[in-house]
C-alpha cells in the first residue's frame, strides 16, 4: 500500500512537484527533448552530471546547460525516438532507444542506452552509452552485412 501524499507544506490539496514526479513522468520528458530539442523545466537539476561515451570518444558535462549544449550540437535537428525497453531502478531508470532524424539531405541513425539517476524529480546524473551516427551509407553497409534477429 502506498503512502498518501505529503501535503504538510501546504494547505490545500497535494499537487504534483518536480519531487513527485515518478522515473516514467522524466522518461516522458526525456523522450519529448531528444525528439524535439526542447527542454522541459526541470528536467536535469541545475548541477546535473553527464558521461557520454561514444565509439571513439567520451564527454562530460557538469551542469545542465552544458548536457543541453552537448545534445543540440550533435543532434541540432528533431527526430524520432522508437523506446526498445525502459527499466526503473531504485535510483531512477535506464532507457534503450534508438533515434532517427534527417539531416544534410541524409537519413541518420544511432542506438543509445541512458542511465538516469533522479534527485528531486530532475535527472542528476546521466551515463549515456552511444553507437555513433550512422549515415545512409553506414546503415545499407551494415544492412547488407548483417541480417539482424530482433528490430
Amino acid at each position: 500500500m502506498s503512502a498518501p501524499p505529503d501535503t504538510s507544506a501546504s494547505s490545500g490539496p497535494a499537487t504534483a512537484t518536480h519531487a513527485q514526479r515518478d522515473a516514467s513522468a522524466v522518461v516522458a520528458e526525456l523522450i519529448r527533448f531528444l525528439e524535439t530539442g526542447t527542454v522541459p523545466d526541470g528536467l536535469f537539476a541545475p548541477d546535473a552530471f553527464a558521461d557520454l561515451s561514444l565509439p571513439q570518444w567520451r564527454v562530460q558535462a557538469a551542469t545542465a546547460a552544458e548536457i543541453v549544449a552537448i545534445r543540440t550540437e550533435g543532434h541540432p535537428c528533431p527526430g524520432r525516438v522508437r523506446v526498445e525497453r525502459v527499466e526503473e531502478t531504485g535510483h531512477g531508470f535506464t532507457l534503450e532507444f534508438e533515434e532517427r532524424w534527417a539531416d544534410g539531405g541524409q537519413q541518420w541513425y544511432c542506438r543509445e542506452i541512458i542511465r538516469a539517476d533522479l534527485a528531486g524529480g530532475s535527472i542528476a546524473e546521466l551515463s549515456i552509452y552511444c553507437t555513433g551516427d550512422w549515415d545512409e551509407a553506414r546503415q545499407h553497409e551494415h544492412a547488407a552485412a548483417v541480417r539482424l534477429l530482433r528490430a
